[in-house]
């Protein structure tokens, strides 16, 4: 994955100067700037350098209404394709007063404030005022925004744009990234449970009483020609404790998780830690570099995963009646699947979930681009199949935590609908591989049993995995944390999960008030604040809604499909002016 988002990185940095107008202009429609027409712009003008070029805004408007190049624009006919016609045309309707509630979070927020800074450089003889007053403005508007109509509405005769400083904004400042900083202020203020006391008996976050044994055992799948390798812990004097799966995510191995996995056994919980032989970073490393996705991870690898789980439940099973220290010892009827990010994935597909991979590959064809998240992008690799549909319950899965897992349209806009049985997300407001909105928020929307939904606002992907486990390169392509500033989020981690493995025993009321929103308060730090819920409130709802608007994707994938082409505007000029 990484080498893959290097490619990518090098695609960026051929985009030419002069197409960041177009970046700097869909950035602003995205932010809906707009002022009254009566201070309507006439004219658009790059800057760069000691370059500037007008184009006439009433010139961009006969395109978009005809499609047809008047003769001042015939020289930027290698650009101005039905792509940006169609985006040119695009309009955003938004509610006014989802508006209200949009621009108060976003430009409170410090990543909205550096934001609108930047549009202040971006835009020369802008203010922070007048841009903060055109936003405003604009976002309730009855019509919706289009980009003719951006350019239209901007207050002067002319709309002055430094090309350079529009590709810097549009690189760092993409439209998943706004949505989540947004969302990030949105969650930590609304997810937060007032008049709540939490004064508890005992700390499940404690390693327990129980010594721990652990056992490494390798097993073959002949029939699928997989060795599958399990860390098994446990501890003595618990012949029929509750079982635990763990499946790590992609580039990982069953040491991910390994202090979960060994506070659980001193809890008296058996817990399984398997190792995925194709997705894992042994696997990942020897198929590296990949010419394309569907090198680095097979598509198959969505099917075999929760299958290799599905056989070791039937190894265990079988283990019972061997004598040895480990006989009757795997409750393998009462199971609860651990994952994170790609086991995130894999738990859910065995606890019912339906994987709809005609809505996968209706994304990956029409909507995938190069600012999507690597979550996105890997999802891709199960296109391949041909398949409409995957049904990988195993019945024996009675509930499923998933970690930060990797959603995003497997599962579709219904396959989690059937979801009925117990499930805890884990979602982290600064995850750049599977950020929240579309990989844990919608989808916990879907799920229709006893649910959960662990909140850790400026977490990151990789915040709860264990300290001492060893990254590799593909799991650390963007900056993580992972220290001394997510030790509560871990401390969480260990009491929720504990709590939630125990509900389906005699103890589930002594561990109940564990799964509140008070215990989550009570470990929030400033560095990273802590929500739990069981349902998403109303503003959180109507965010989701929102962001589900069609058009709002379509008009991110003309976008990127426009700043990919090869031909840029600068290269049109060239040749004209020769």
């Amino acid at each position: 994955m990484a080498n893959m988002l290097f490619q990518m990185g090098r695609q960026q940095r051929k985009i030419s100067w002069l197409q960041g107008l177009l970046c700097s202009m869909t950035i602003a429609l995205s932010w809906g700037m707009a002022v009254p027409a009566t201070l309507a712009a006439q004219k658009v003008n790059i800057k760069l350098g000691p370059f500037q070029q007008s184009i006439a805004i009433a010139d961009l408007e006969t395109f978009a209404k005809t499609g047809k190049l008047p003769e001042n624009l015939k020289i930027y006919g290698a650009l101005l394709t039905p792509q940006v016609r169609e985006l040119l045309n695009r309009r955003l309707e938004v509610d006014p007063e989802v508006a209200d509630k949009f621009f108060d979070d976003l430009v409170r927020s410090p990543q909205g404030q550096k934001l609108i800074a930047s549009l202040g450089v971006a835009i020369p003889g802008s203010t922070v005022e007048g841009l903060q007053a055109a936003l405003n403005l604009s976002l309730r508007q009855v019509n919706g925004l289009s980009f003719v109509g951006f350019l239209r509405a901007y207050p002067g005769e002319t709309v002055t744009v430094d090309a350079t400083k529009a590709v810097e904004i549009a690189i760092a400042f993409n439209a998943n990234s706004l949505q989540n900083q947004a969302l990030s202020t949105l969650l930590e203020r609304d997810l937060f449970v007032k008049n709540t006391t939490f004064k508890p008996e005992f700390d499940p976050a404690v390693i327990g009483k129980q010594v721990i044994q652990q056992q490494t055992v390798t097993l073959q799948d002949q029939q699928r020609q997989r060795t599958i390798p399990v860390d098994i812990y446990w501890s003595q004097g618990n012949a029929r404790s509750p079982l635990v799966v763990l499946s790590h995510g992609f580039g990982a191995n069953r040491r991910f998780f390994g202090y979960l996995a060994r506070h659980l056994a001193s809890h008296g919980v058996t817990v399984a830690a398997i190792e995925h032989p194709d997705s894992q970073v042994t696997s990942i490393n020897r198929n590296s570099p990949p010419e394309n996705l569907a090198q680095l991870l097979a598509p198959r690898e969505f099917i075999e995963r929760p299958k290799d789980i599905s056989f070791l439940l039937n190894e265990l099973a079988k283990r019972n009646y061997q004598s040895g220290e480990l006989q009757g010892k795997f409750l393998t009827d009462n199971v609860t699947v651990i994952g994170h990010s790609l086991g995130g994935y894999t738990a859910l597909a065995l606890l019912g979930g339906e994987v709809n991979l005609d809505a996968v590959r209706e994304f990956c064809q029409n909507s995938l681009s190069f600012n999507e998240a690597p979550g996105d992008w890997l999802q891709c690799a199960a296109a391949p199949l041909t398949e409409k549909k995957l049904q990988l319950k195993d019945a024996r899965v009675k509930s499923a935590i998933a970690f930060n897992p990797l959603i995003g349209n497997l599962f579709g806009d219904k396959g989690l609908n059937q979801v009925t049985n117990p499930v805890l997300f884990l979602t982290s407001t600064e995850d750049s591989l599977t950020p929240a909105l579309k990989h844990q928020i919608q989808p916990f929307s879907q799920l229709r049993g006893n649910k959960y939904l662990v909140t850790a606002i400026g977490g990151t992907h990789l915040s709860i995995s264990d300290p001492t486990y060893s990254m590799n390169q593909v799991t650390t392509i963007v900056k993580e944390k992972r220290g001394a500033e997510t030790n509560s989020l871990r401390q969480l981690t260990r009491g929720v999960t504990l709590a939630f493995v125990k509900q389906s025993t005699p103890e589930a009321n002594i561990y109940q008030s564990f799964l509140t929103p008070a215990y989550a308060q009570s470990l929030s730090t400033p560095e990273i604040p802590l929500r739990l819920n069981s349902d998403l409130p109303g503003s959180i709802k109507t965010w989701l809604s929102l962001t589900a608007n069609p058009n709002l994707g379509h008009f991110h994938s003309a976008f990127a499909e426009l700043i990919l082409k090869p031909t840029s505007l600068a290269e049109a000029i060239a040749r004209a002016a020769t």
